[in-house]
């Protein structure tokens, strides 16, 4: 990358051995779901830890099919953070469920431990906890609150592959988490995601709704010894993985460790050159024992606007510069979903409801963070910013 190419906020990794997977895969003949489907499903339950490992088209497939397998009935509760990508809240509504939005911890932008029991009801099926940037939630205590009340816990781990709790990786333990495998997250697919789970009846039951609510995969049925009757035992989705995709993500897996060893080296010099600014207010301290196994997607700090706007500087203006005049991308992660326009007609949520998210979500950004991102670059990301609000 050139000094004055434009720098994105995320670029994936791309191994010319991935790319020559692709191409073998094409030439294979077999390009939707088969054999290196499979071989990465091995490779997830090897590398989690997880008797069931299910990949499907997104992460968002995952979270839809794992809710709808808690077969909800009208009325029925999930409680989700307020700081989130809307696919939490979506998948909530598409599965029959009312998505219970409670606010988040400040220092951590993961939902606010304290409060989830206060918006516990008798209508409260299961807490959705989300893995905020790749910083695990405090899930003993996510867990213990399950267990009092009989909930099931769906894990929203699509920033979290690779991610550890108490130095177990999420996904080797719990109930069930759902994994992003999106162009900008630390490995990927070009679009996939993967279901982790111990549920074997909710293994079955994604298994079967991934693909029509057939009951046996369509590797299977035309292979040399399969058949080509089956039976439909619900109405199911078109969710699942092709081996075109599976190609990329048999070899981006074993470079996960290294990527994130890159990305939490990065989010290291962030701090310490950001240190001391007064325009910033830094999210955890990578060196912190708290984020311990963070695997830093995303590294998001806040704009403080007391500063800040005094010279002129929202965060509008400043994403703006850093794109139109310094040629760099800065991620937006995230606008509050419960503000968007259906939330708020159909629930009546409104600004203010949600101190802490509405604060944190006024502010936040992404800094370009990439495996193949340089100190280089990186200094150019620092440079822009000291024009920006003309330090020295």
């Amino acid at each position: 990358m050139e000094q004055n190419d434009f720098l994105p906020f995320s670029k994936p990794t791309i191994s010319d051995a991935a790319i020559q997977e692709v191409v073998d895969c094409l030439k294979s003949g077999w390009i939707t779901t088969g054999p290196r489907v499979q071989k990465l499903e091995d490779m997830l339950k090897a590398y989690l830890h997880s008797p069931h490992a299910l990949t499907l088209t997104t992460a968002t497939a995952g979270l839809h099919l794992s809710l709808l397998g808690c077969h909800f009935n009208p009325g029925d509760e999930v409680i989700v953070p307020a700081m989130t990508f809307v696919a939490s809240l979506n998948t909530i509504v598409q599965a029959g469920a009312k998505p219970v939005v409670v606010d988040i911890n400040p220092k951590t932008y993961n939902i606010d431990i304290d409060l989830i029991e206060k918006n516990i009801t008798p209508n409260t099926k299961a807490i959705m906890p989300v893995h905020f940037a790749g910083l695990s939630v405090d899930l003993d205590a996510i867990y213990s609150l399950a267990k009092k009340h009989q909930l099931r816990v769906i894990e929203d781990a699509a920033q979290a592959i690779g991610t550890k709790y108490k130095n177990q990786l999420i996904g080797s333990f719990g109930d069930t988490q759902i994994f992003s495998f999106h162009p900008n997250k630390n490995i990927t697919t070009g679009e996939g995601g993967c279901v982790t789970t111990r549920d074997e009846k909710l293994a079955k039951y994604i298994s079967c709704m991934r693909f029509h609510g057939i009951d046996r995969n369509a590797f299977n049925r035309f292979s040399k010894q399969g058949s080509q009757h089956y039976d439909v035992i619900e109405a199911g989705y078109k969710y699942n993985m092709l081996d075109m995709q599976a190609a990329l993500g048999i070899h981006q897996l074993p470079e996960l460790e290294k990527f994130n060893a890159k990305r939490k080296q990065l989010a290291q010099r962030y701090h310490e050159l950001l240190s001391g600014w007064e325009e910033w207010i830094l999210p955890v301290d990578p060196n912190h024992p708290d984020s311990d196994g963070h695997a830093w997607h995303l590294y998001t700090p806040l704009l403080n606007l007391d500063v800040t706007q005094k010279k002129g500087i929202t965060r509008d203006v400043f994403m703006d510069k850093m794109k139109l005049e310094h040629n760099i991308g800065i991620g937006l992660h995230y606008d509050p979903p419960y503000l968007y326009d259906f939330y708020k007609k159909k629930y009546g949520f409104k600004k203010g409801d949600f101190q802490h998210a509405d604060f944190v979500s006024e502010r936040i950004m992404s800094l370009p963070l990439f495996p193949l991102m340089t100190e280089q670059n990186q200094d150019r990301v620092i440079h822009a910013m000291k024009i920006i609000f003309g330090r020295k």
